[in-house]
């Protein structure tokens, strides 16, 4: 993999591998790279046992990411968040699903969603922006209004039909 500029690392209890592998199985255009692990060195701070897998270097529609065990020190919160745009209303049935699937479903609202790692979603349309930013503040603050009433994933044409005025 290239290394690019800015690379997203992600703190995971113990479980860095199977979470990046979670993860490229969803995403098309992904793949696993290099994977270090725990040698003797550093073991009196971190106390994690050599040979255990410390980081996994994996790509999710072109982003590398770098996946860490290192250990219960820190946990996630929605304080950040992965967006994903979609095209199709089936793209984000699909994500969500997939994404939701053993998460916390008392933080699923607004397209927003806790996956089994506690990491934080938005699956969104891609056109959102767009219609919140809208010249017409009557349209964008319709499609506000109806965001704010999700309760779980986005219904494309509830957005649609409220940016409309229908």
């Amino acid at each position: 993999m290239k290394l690019q500029k800015i690379t997203t690392n992600l703190w995971f209890d113990s479980k860095a591998e199977e979470a990046a592998r979670f993860y490229t199985s969803i995403f098309e255009n992904s793949s696993i790279g290099r994977i270090t692990r725990y040698g003797t060195e550093g073991y009196e701070i971190h106390g994690i046992p050599e040979g255990t897998v410390m980081t996994v270097e994996f790509r999710l529609e072109g982003q590398t990411f770098v996946a860490l065990n290192g250990g219960r020190q820190f946990k996630f919160t929605e304080a950040i968040s992965f967006i994903v745009h979609c095209e199709t209303q089936d793209e984000i049935d699909f994500y969500w699903e997939k994404l939701s699937e053993g998460g916390d479903e008392n933080s699923q609202v607004c397209g927003w969603l806790k996956d089994q790692y506690g990491v934080s979603w938005q699956v969104v349309p891609r056109d959102l922006p767009d219609m919140l930013n809208d010249l017409d503040s009557e349209k964008s603050r319709r499609v506000m209004q109806a965001l704010m009433k999700t309760k779980t994933k986005i219904d494309l044409n509830t957005l649609k039909e409220a940016y409309e005025g229908w």
